[in-house]
């Protein structure tokens, strides 16, 4: 299997380029030499046929030879806006997220988050994701990886959303209660989705965000774990567009 790399600066056909760092070391490790082939993406859409044309220990270089316009991505924009549940399952959830064709994802901090990060934490995390995502577009195939915000709490990126003047914004809730996703669902517009932690997110919540423009829908009769419930959005999707 020919090698994907994701290269975040524009790609130009025949213009050398050496490899950042993370690249490189892929290239390195498949050991690839002079010659061969390799597939780069920018994450502006499309793919480079391109071969190494240099292989150091210190430095790869590669050229980009032509272009392939492939696109991987759901028929339209889907944002999850995700409670993020304990910490070792937000890298699983991420990459999952992107295999699945998340165009977005902002992890929210809520009243039942157990985990909490701010500031200069928060763009730390948020830059792990980002390359979570990016490492997970390179093995599925995307060649357009999501962007991982840094994390904010819930009320404060609710008050900074645009009035919903186009698309949907969906609740996930838990059952009882809620009509079912398939009723409300409006396939091939841009769609937000919000999920909540362990626990969900509470009454008061839920509150506010329905005032902000959600529409609360359930996934059936089961209790779907924190970082089960957006993915079977994003699968649901997936197979009905």
């Amino acid at each position: 299997m020919v090698l994907r790399v994701f290269v975040d600066q524009p790609l130009v056909l025949g213009r050398e380029l050496e490899l950042p760092p993370r690249a490189a070391r892929h290239v390195q490790v498949r050991r690839l030499q002079p010659g061969e082939a390799l597939l780069l993406f920018d994450g502006q859409g499309g793919q480079w046929h391109s071969e190494v044309t240099r292989m150091g220990r210190q430095e790869v270089r590669v050229r980009p030879l032509e272009f392939d316009q492939t696109e991987r991505e759901l028929g339209f924009h889907v944002t999850l806006a995700l409670g993020v549940p304990a910490n070792e399952r937000v890298d699983w959830l991420i990459e999952k997220a992107t295999e699945l064709g998340a165009a977005a994802i902002q992890p929210l901090a809520c009243e039942r988050s157990v985990l909490r990060v701010a500031g200069e934490r928060a763009q730390r995390k948020a830059e792990h994701w980002q390359a979570v995502a990016e490492a997970a577009a390179e093995q599925c195939g995307r060649n357009r990886v999501p962007q991982i915000a840094p994390m904010r709490p819930l009320a404060e990126w609710l008050a900074a959303l645009s009035p919903p003047t186009q698309g949907q914004r969906l609740l996930l809730k838990p059952p009882p209660g809620a009509p079912h996703l398939h009723g409300r669902l409006a396939l091939n517009t841009h769609t937000t989705v919000l999920s909540g932690p362990e626990g969900g997110l509470t009454d008061e919540e839920e509150a506010l965000a329905l005032e902000h423009g959600f529409a609360a829908v359930s996934l059936g009769p089961r209790v779907l774990r924190a970082e089960t419930a957006p993915l079977a959005v994003l699968a649901y999707l997936g197979l009905n567009t």
